[in-house]
């Protein structure tokens, strides 16, 4: 790898980190009304998942299904949003959004509807500390 992998300062602003899968790192988005996790690959310079190579691009999408079928049970969501925009924050991310039928802005997208309401302490160690053995399960190297 040529060059050494930085998290855009807007990821690093609003995430928490969760873990290193063995390509994206996996981040929380620091509002409690969802729960709202974000990949990013450890590629530089990708602000789209097409611009990935071919392993990559399998390795994403081998890695975003493990990730989406975890959260859904964790959370049991009724609905998991998986979107890619990039307009705001260029470096490729993937948001990977579970959702309630009941959530404050079901069924419109969660992006520009509410302040960002950040979780308690005690709330990211409890999220982390249960999710982190079940992706250790599945990305055990």
């Amino acid at each position: 790898m040529s060059e050494q992998f930085e998290l855009h300062s807007d990821l690093q602003r609003d995430g928490i980190l969760i873990a290193d899968l063995p390509l994206c790192r996996l981040l929380l988005c620091n509002d409690s009304q969802y729960p709202w996790f974000i990949m990013v690959p450890r590629r530089m310079g990708v602000k789209d998942l097409y611009q990935l190579d071919w392993p990559d691009q399998q390795q994403f999408l081998n890695e975003s299904s493990a990730v989406s079928e975890i959260l859904m049970q964790y959370f049991n969501g009724d609905k998991m949003n998986v979107a890619a925009l990039g307009n705001v924050t260029p470096q490729l991310h993937i948001h990977h959004i579970v959702r309630f039928e009941g959530d404050p802005v079901w069924p419109k997208p969660i992006w520009g509807q509410l302040p960002l309401k950040p979780y308690t302490e005690d709330a990211l160690a409890e999220i982390k500390n249960n999710l982190s053995p079940m992706l250790a399960k599945v990305f055990a190297q």
